[in-house]
């Protein structure tokens, strides 16, 4: 079953690559939020008016959020032929085997350069990463249909924890991810391991909503009040 799905997805990324990167990205992004979601409503407390960990306190949702979900399938659509590209890029600036090096392993090809492999890594997170994690909150911000000043907001309360959290996890995994697996593969396999990346994500993300928008019965409590003034 499983060499069958990965001929399918071979056959389909040599034909259409960009369109498979995004599809395979976009689901993986999908169930990380539906994860993420299903995680908030089981384990977290109600929603606080004064959050004060953002990061790790993220809010209980009333319901399940299918827009949201949505929203991180659109992002992740959207990174996957972006992340196949500078993939590719990698691949051809760092060349992991250099052919008519003098280093060879036991059946005769090139060894794997570990200073290529550590310029891939270094290259991957102090470029991509950054770049990845300001799309990420920019576009999260304009689906939720945020003002600038709002979205400039979200960048000052969530880059730093995010991408402190990123060099913390991605350098160990994107070490396996490029010297193990195939091009084709890469994203894939990153977004796999994104999942619970994703799911942090989403958390760090929704909490921000409620710091921004504040808890719904905060919010119901002052539609009541205009009401009754209107009223009165």
């Amino acid at each position: 079953m499983a060499t069958a799905i990965l001929r399918v997805y071979q056959t389909q990324f040599d034909a259409h690559p960009g369109a498979t990167l995004a599809a395979t990205n976009g689901a993986l992004s999908a169930v990380a939020d539906v994860v993420a979601q299903s995680a908030q409503m089981i384990f977290t407390t109600p929603p606080s008016e004064t959050p004060k960990k953002p990061e790790f306190d993220p809010p209980r949702p009333q319901r399940y959020d299918l827009q949201r979900t949505l929203r991180f399938a659109a992002f992740g659509a959207g990174m996957g032929p972006i992340i196949g590209r500078w993939n590719l890029f990698l691949e051809k600036n760092f060349p992991l085997r250099v052919l008519g090096s003098a280093a060879r392993s036991s059946n005769g090809t090139p060894k794997v350069s570990m200073t290529a492999l550590g310029k891939r890594v270094l290259a991957d997170q102090s470029i991509m990463a950054p770049i990845g994690l300001v799309i990420f909150i920019g576009s999260m911000g304009k689906m939720e249909g945020r003002d600038n000043t709002a979205i400039k907001q979200k960048y000052n309360d969530m880059f730093l924890p995010a991408i402190t959290a990123n060099w913390k996890v991605w350098p160990a995994i994107q070490l396996i991810n490029f010297r193990f697996m195939p091009l084709a593969y890469r994203v894939p396999f990153q977004a796999s391991c994104g999942v619970f990346w994703t799911l942090y994500l989403s958390l760090l993300n929704a909490r921000e909503d409620i710091r921004q928008d504040g808890p719904i019965e905060a919010k119901k409590d002052q539609l009541d009040e205009k009401t009754l003034k209107r009223l009165t």
